[in-house]
């Protein structure tokens, strides 16, 4: 409505639009369902303009994540907790019926004995489907006993309150996707605690998106928005999308990408600087795969770069896993009170992304007796630790890097960069909240704002 209302007065929305008046709901329509599937082309297309102009030189690539608010109503939320202890309850419910049911019918008992309705559906979880089973059976069994009073009463409970409350149920799951929560109003919008909330008496989490940016020179040239609250799982999915985009460059015109030693375009920055929040093995492991700079702390760099310290917290330090010598020899680490703590196995962990790391299990030895033990460990036996030596490698990497002159640069110019475009978005041009709904809507928006971003950068 904003935009059609400039159209009708602000003489330069009205030279913009070679004096066209589109009615507000055909500008809805064009930015909601119109540029579906076209907008990575448009902000690719002024991405091409910047790189070919030299504004973007995909050398140094900040990456940074903001929590922009949904359109949603904040008070109705659906919680993947609640849904789990309500679901829960439902079946417990359930199997109460049923063992009423059947210790009231002998003829029953004769057939199936007590099991519960777990084990007539074959074992594992009650779902809809096997719940639809069973009130069929019942159903059956009332068409032979039409007086059982107490099977009727059952079998309308189960078809009217149960089955319903269970497919709710099984819907809610499938929306959540393995989230913590969705809104009612926006299903793709996950509940985030927000930055503008921070010192309020009683915070409360608003539905919202993850929005990833990455620039150079202030110019956004990659934008994605992701559903999860942390920022470490959502960068390869990111990264991903840019290379995409640079791709789709490189196809147009080779010549304005930069390229490899082996004469191969370039299709992703050469250095990537971001926060602690990014530092993982699997995103690491991502960088040394693509041949990228690796200019990304990790959650302990700030806290090894203190040199004055209480000496409190330098006598903590001693006891971190990070800081205990190892033996390659014997493959084992020694603590503090110079006891080992030996390998006992391996394990693997898989993230959301499918990456697979390696933890190797190590232990000490008789800790009850140790008089360092109450600093050491919290653990009612031994001291156990989980090492993986491949994000051990990687984070030495990593602080090589970002020890070395192009890495303080790099931290320095991160500040300036990334933030300072979140910074105009949010403040200047007073975008906080989205106005569309769902996923492939709010990345349309966003993406407007990006190209409209980079076009008052360009023009500035």
């Amino acid at each position: 409505r904003q935009i059609a209302k400039g159209l009708r007065e602000n003489v330069n929305f009205m030279w913009l639009s070679g004096g066209n008046r589109p009615d507000f709901r055909t500008i809805n329509e064009f930015r909601g369902e119109k540029m579906k599937g076209v907008i990575e082309e448009v902000f690719t297309s002024v991405l091409e303009l910047l790189v070919e102009e030299g504004y973007v030189k995909l050398e140094n690539y900040f990456v940074d994540g903001s929590k922009v608010e949904a359109n949603a109503n904040r008070h109705k939320v659906v919680w993947a907790k609640s849904r789990a202890k309500y679901q829960a309850r439902l079946r417990e419910k359930v199997k109460e019926l049923l063992k009423e049911i059947e210790a009231v019918n002998e003829a029953e008992n004769e057939d199936y004995g007590d099991k519960d309705l777990g084990e007539l559906g074959g074992g594992g979880e009650i779902d809809a489907e096997k719940l639809e089973q069973k009130i069929a059976e019942l159903n059956q069994r009332l068409k032979e006993k039409p007086d059982d009073k107490k099977l009727a009463k059952a079998v309308k409970v189960m078809e009217k309150d149960y089955l319903p409350r269970q497919k709710r149920y099984e819907e809610q799951e499938r929306k959540l996707a393995g989230r913590s929560s969705y809104s009612k109003t926006d299903e793709d919008a996950t509940f985030f605690r927000m930055k503008e909330d921070r010192g309020a008496e009683k915070p409360l989490p608003r539905p919202a998106y993850n929005v990833q940016n990455g620039t150079e020179g202030q110019f956004v040239v990659g934008f994605s928005l992701h559903q999860r609250a942390g920022d470490t799982a959502c960068l390869i999915p990111h990264l991903e999308g840019v290379k995409a985009n640079l791709s789709a460059i490189a196809r147009r015109k080779p010549e304005i990408i930069p390229q490899q030693d082996d004469h191969q375009p370039r299709c992703l920055p050469k250095n990537i600087s971001a926060d602690a929040g990014y530092g993982s093995e699997e995103n690491y492991a991502y960088f040394e795969e693509h041949e990228l700079g690796s200019y990304v702390k990790y959650n302990t760099f700030h806290r090894e770069q203190q040199k004055h310290r209480k000496p409190a917290l330098i006598r903590k330090a001693i006891f971190r896993t990070e800081n205990l010598p190892y033996d390659a020899e014997t493959d084992a680490f020694i603590c503090p009170a110079n006891r080992r703590l030996t390998y006992r196995g391996t394990r693997r962990e898989r993230t959301e992304n499918g990456y697979w790391t390696e933890l190797r299990h190590y232990e000490a030895t008789d800790c009850n007796a140790c008089p360092l033990k109450p600093e050491c460990t919290r653990a009612k036996e031994n001291r156990h630790m989980r090492v993986s030596f491949r994000l051990r490698r990687y984070r030495e990497q990593a602080r090589n890097n970002l020890l070395s002159e192009q890495g303080r640069f790099l931290r320095v110019q991160r500040n300036i960069e990334v933030e300072s475009v979140f910074g105009h978005i949010k403040h200047n041009m007073r975008f906080r909240r989205f106005n569309l709904r769902g996923l492939e809507k709010v990345k349309i928006e966003w993406g407007l704002v990006c190209i409209a971003h980079n076009m008052q950068k360009l023009a500035g």
